[in-house]
């Protein structure tokens, strides 16, 4: 990557000339030929959907995360609902989660009739704080949901430990975080069960698309039976053993990934480490050219974590600047940066607040982060001039903008 030279123009925002010509998202896709092939060759063959693709995706994501069991799903959201729905939780329990997370990390409790419970985050890191966790257990509490916010692992060995003095599931949200370590172990190893997402922005894609892996046979059991309608075997099992008779033993949902989607995932699994890499690389470039950037806090890393890189969040400390975030947003959106917010806090949305009558002032760390985040562009086949105009377009708003 080349050094930067700061741009004192005008800003494009102003009428001044962008950086770019042309638009820079936050997150895209990585389609390569192998992976179009892959997808060509599953239309051509017998199977569509509830075929052999789908164990074969799921054995070599579980072989990558280093998980016993690994049950893909039609979503990212239908994986929580699927694990929500193994860990047994129902009306009158309670789940703890974060509030600064995409919606469905919360809805997927209330979709078993139970209550999402939040606490607030660290600081340091954006993930759930365990101590405030530890403040919101109950007796109705039946599980914990941390997320790896932006790709950095929660404290996973913290809530392990209270879960099992208390007889709780740990529900990890890691869609952010495919690829992520914990002291030396890979997320999705760790936890009673760990959730994936294979949205396009995300490490590996298979448009839409989810996972949950698992050491617990009980729950690969109930999770394999809620995705297919709580019926007890698939099309395939029934075909292979020469049966048509079927049995619907629970309530469940068609949360299936077809064998099109399990292909081109598949396809993918042999790129995620160089992915991996790039997006460290991406990182570690930010880092370097914006940590002496007056009126930023940059992403903390802990000591004990390898981050996934899904997202690159700066925080824009307004007292040093004369802007607020949603101006440095607009600036940077100008100059075809496709910087994005990530998240506005879950119990500040209109349905919580009308449910359950948070005003706003409930968990102050993260709502002050919610305020102040701005997710650079973060995906792999980013370009080293790509990843070059972003920190130019960083440095150019910045300096328009400071006291």
């Amino acid at each position: 990557m080349s050094s930067i030279s700061l741009s004192r123009e005008l800003l494009a925002l102003h009428g001044g000339t962008p950086v770019r010509r042309t638009y820079l998202p936050y997150g895209h896709q990585s389609i390569e030929a192998s992976d179009v092939q892959a997808v060509v060759d599953t239309l051509q063959s017998d199977w569509l959907t509830t075929g052999p693709k789908v164990e074969e995706f799921e054995n070599a994501f579980a072989g990558f995360v280093g998980a016993k069991h690994a049950i893909s799903f039609s979503s990212g959201t239908a994986s929580l609902h699927a694990a929500a729905f193994a860990a047994g939780l129902q009306p009158g329990d309670e789940a703890i989660t974060t509030p600064l997370t995409f919606a469905a990390t919360a809805n997927c409790v209330l979709y078993q009739g139970a209550r999402p419970v939040f606490a607030d985050v660290r600081a340091d890191t954006l993930n759930l704080d365990p101590e405030q966790v530890k403040s919101r257990i109950s007796p109705s509490t039946r599980a914990i949901l941390p997320v790896d916010y932006a790709g950095h692992p929660a404290e996973l060995d913290l809530f392990l430990d209270m879960a099992e003095k208390r007889g709780l599931v740990v529900i990890e949200d890691a869609c952010h975080a495919l690829g992520a370590e914990h002291r030396g172990r890979k997320v999705g190893s760790l936890c009673h069960m760990t959730v994936f997402s294979f949205h396009p922005v995300k490490h590996l894609t298979t448009g839409e698309g989810g996972m949950v892996a698992t050491e617990n046979p009980r729950y690969a059991d109930a999770l394999r039976r809620f995705r297919n309608h709580g019926i007890s075997s698939d099309a395939r099992q029934r075909e292979s053993q020469g049966k048509w008779s079927y049995d619907m033993v629970v309530l469940g949902f068609n949360y299936r990934l077809p064998d099109i989607a399990c292909a081109l995932g598949l396809a993918q699994i042999g790129r995620l480490e160089s992915n991996l890499a790039r997006r460290r690389e991406i990182a570690a470039h930010y880092t370097s050219a914006f940590r002496h950037c007056t009126g930023l806090t940059l992403p903390v890393v802990r000591d004990d974590a390898s981050p996934a890189w899904h997202l690159y969040p700066i925080r824009v400390q307004t007292e040093h600047l004369r802007a607020g975030r949603d101006d440095i947003l607009r600036a940077l959106r100008a100059e075809n940066i496709g910087a994005n917010v990530h998240y506005p806090p879950v119990h500040l949305h209109s349905y919580y607040r009308t449910k359950f009558g948070y005003r706003g002032g409930e968990f102050p760390i993260a709502e002050l982060a919610s305020g102040q985040v701005i997710s650079l562009p973060m995906f792999h086949s980013m370009t080293d001039r790509d990843v070059d105009d972003v920190v130019e377009a960083v440095q150019k708003v910045i300096h328009c903008f400071a006291i």
